[in-house]
């Protein structure tokens, strides 16, 4: 079957805007899997399905990332409640408490994507969080929510704390826990995630180095935030064309393909 065929059975099966976004987001959790960001079958990266207020995506519970596909994603509603499920697999707990809470009080939130990485956990048990110090770290200067750990989020009275720590920043360290992105997008919630991971690592490195850090004075760390969200803007206002995202897609292409099938 060839890519158009797949894509016009997609299109026809969901809708034209809704394939789309299940395309889009099987490539993130390809992504994660391809970049080894993943933690087993658990963590999970949700989007909301055009024109269906209430309505989002995830994953099945229980495969591996790179066994996601456009077709078995699982379309939930706000309360929990399976609408679709192609694999019959159902969905985690966990996953819907953090997301649903995120959905429900974010109408901008088209994407979340939470994981649970080394480098994203370590920087979470880290008193001061994420620091300023490096220059993909200040794209998220004076945007990053802190939320406390409660255990696992099997609770949904958690909900309403975790949205209000959330506030409208786009980025949540959920401390002792992990690294959550809130995007327009799918494409904005996975390259915010792309560069934290980067930015966890890199904290890290300077912090085992025990070298002296070279402070970024505030003036600079404005302005670089800006350039950067300015960029972000553009792409989702549609006058700026995102190369970026487009390139992920085709190392999918070639390295994992299938996921828009």
């Amino acid at each position: 079957m060839t890519l158009a065929s797949t894509a016009l059975r997609g299109a026809t099966r969901f809708g034209e805007a809704e394939w789309q976004t299940r395309v889009d987001l099987a490539a993130a959790y390809r992504l994660v899997a391809f970049f080894d960001m993943h933690d087993s079958i658990f963590t999970h990266i949700s989007a909301g399905v055009p024109g269906e207020k209430g309505h989002f995506l995830i994953n099945p519970y229980g495969l591996w990332f790179d066994e996601v596909t456009a077709s078995n994603l699982v379309k939930i509603d706000i309360d929990g409640q399976v609408i679709d499920d192609p694999s019959g697999i159902g969905i985690n707990p966990a996953g819907f408490t953090i997301h649903s809470a995120v959905h429900m009080a974010r109408h901008d939130a088209g994407c979340v994507l939470h994981t649970h990485t080394e480098a994203g956990v370590a920087v979470s048990c880290q008193s001061e969080g994420l620091l300023p110090i490096n220059q993909w770290a200040l794209q998220y200067y004076g945007k990053v929510a802190y939320h406390d750990y409660e255990a696992i989020a099997l609770d949904l009275d958690e909900r309403e704390r975790l949205i209000a720590d959330l506030g409208n920043q786009p980025v949540m360290i959920l401390r002792n826990h992990g690294l959550m992105t809130v995007g327009r997008s799918v494409s904005e919630a996975w390259k915010l995630m792309f560069n934290l991971e980067r930015t966890c690592k890199a904290q890290l490195q300077i912090q085992a180095s025990g070298a002296a850090v070279t402070p970024v004075p505030e003036s600079v760390c404005a302005k670089t935030v800006k350039q950067y969200w300015d960029s972000y803007d553009a792409m989702d206002a549609g006058k700026r064309d995102d190369i970026e995202w487009a390139a992920f897609r085709r190392l999918l292409d070639r390295k994992t393909p299938g996921y828009d099938s």
